[in-house]
């Protein structure tokens, strides 16, 4: 039964962000933000309502309905708002604020249910989103950004999602998410059970272990976040990734005890959100306004479809390779991420700074941030969807060359890297 509600919360939260994306794209993330914590707080009440499974079966769905509105749009509406040097250090807050909620409300629902009954901690955070709501509705700006033109449909999203898919860079960075999120859940599926089998360690003791893993990802998130600001979103990535694969494929081997466990799952957590933050930021740069909202509601789908990928393949894995064999999969799945965000992806954040270089041009503009980089003479903007990295746009870049004498030119072409 604890497996169907999963279930069907995990699978209405991959439809609806598929659904709510493309509308996001047409009225703006601010609207959708407001019916998603709306929808969250009324599904959260119904749960206290609930009388038997198939009722808090529907409720959970409800939930999960109302988690796929919210989840695309609160990483869309960061690519929205922040300018790109600012948009890793808030999507890093972001990511942190995911993983304090769980730190939180975890261990909070655990002891309530427990010492006042199930509904109770469902009845508290409907409240907690209830002020959520008033929050967006009364201090959350509505940032200036581009919509999506013409009528909405279903032709009209389907038509989008395929536009966004033919393009090869999108279609790498959908792969890269199905594969991160397939390892992913390889290496944390049976986690639990080999400690339990290998080490005996008790479901408390595995309990704290998730814990400090969620410490690390709240420290990490900021921090991979502002790195990626300043020397690029690809490094990070490919760094973390590199990372990843070295904790999980040691993880059988130098798990000795409690303390060595702790400290693997820390430091792989903590690498966890080093990468998350700065590929859902470069995610953000990838497309223009009208067309982020389905761009991260696709990711949230496919990741979706990456967890349950990995949670099947990994019960298979375990019983005929061992947890060992498990994690070496799920290392090199990890590699496979390194491949393709190295080969396919293009680098997005802004690290190519050349003081006194004066622009010439001005470049469309669809955030109040890009608009101050677009009017800003000492740094570049491209090479981003806002910049001019859509192909759809056919905006041609600046190609800045400096003649013998030192003089500054500036004609259409490449961007500033050459390309």
């Amino acid at each position: 039964m604890l497996g169907t509600l999963i279930t069907s919360y995990a699978v209405a939260v991959g439809a609806f962000s598929l659904v709510v994306g493309p509308i996001s794209d047409h009225v703006g993330r601010h609207q959708i933000l407001l019916v998603g914590t709306a929808l969250l707080t009324v599904s959260l009440a119904a749960h206290g309502l609930a009388w038997d499974f198939a009722s808090l079966l529907a409720v959970r769905g409800l939930a999960g309905i109302a988690g796929g509105v919210l989840n695309g749009a609160a990483v869309a509406y960061v690519g929205d708002y922040f300018p790109r040097e600012q948009r890793g250090w808030a999507n890093g807050w972001v990511f942190s604020g995911f993983a304090a909620g769980q730190i939180a409300g975890i261990p909070l629902g655990a002891i309530l249910a427990e010492q006042l009954g199930f509904r109770i901690p469902f009845l508290l955070f409907a409240v907690l989103m209830a002020v959520t709501f008033v929050l967006v509705w009364t201090t959350v700006p509505k940032p200036d950004v581009q919509l999506a033109a013409g009528k909405l449909s279903f032709g009209s999203a389907i038509d989008a999602y395929a536009t966004l898919l033919r393009r090869p860079e999108i279609a790498a960075a959908t792969v890269v998410f199905i594969v991160m999120f397939m390892g992913n859940a390889l290496y944390t599926t049976y986690l639990p059970t080999w400690l339990e089998s290998t080490l005996g360690m008790s479901g408390t003791a595995i309990g704290a272990m998730f814990f400090v893993g969620g410490i690390a990802n709240v420290l990490a998130g900021p921090q991979a976040g502002t790195l990626s600001d300043r020397v690029g979103r690809k490094r990070v990535i490919v760094a973390a990734s590199i990372g990843i694969a070295v904790v999980m494929f040691a993880m059988p081997f130098l798990a000795v005890g409690v303390f060595a466990v702790y400290a693997l799952f820390f430091v792989v957590m903590g690498l966890f959100a080093s990468r998350a933050t700065p590929f859902q930021t470069m995610l953000t740069e990838l497309v223009s306004g009208d067309q982020r909202g389905s761009l991260m509601s696709l990711t949230v789908g496919i990741g979706q479809v990456g967890s349950g990928i990995g949670g099947a393949l990994a019960g298979g894995a375990y019983v005929a390779v061992g947890y060992d064999g498990t994690t070496a999969i799920a290392a090199g799945a990890m590699i496979l991420i390194v491949v393709l965000v190295w080969r396919y992806l293009p680098e997005t954040a802004q690290i190519d700074v050349r003081p006194g270089v004066e622009r010439t041009d001005q470049l469309t503009a669809d955030t109040p941030g890009e608009l101050a980089c677009g009017q800003t003479y000492d740094a570049f903007c491209g090479p981003t969807a806002e910049g001019g990295y859509s192909l759809e746009k056919s905006i041609a870049y600046e190609q800045v060359r400096r003649d013998a004498d030192g003089e500054i030119h500036v004609s259409p072409g490449d961007d500033a890297s050459g390309r």
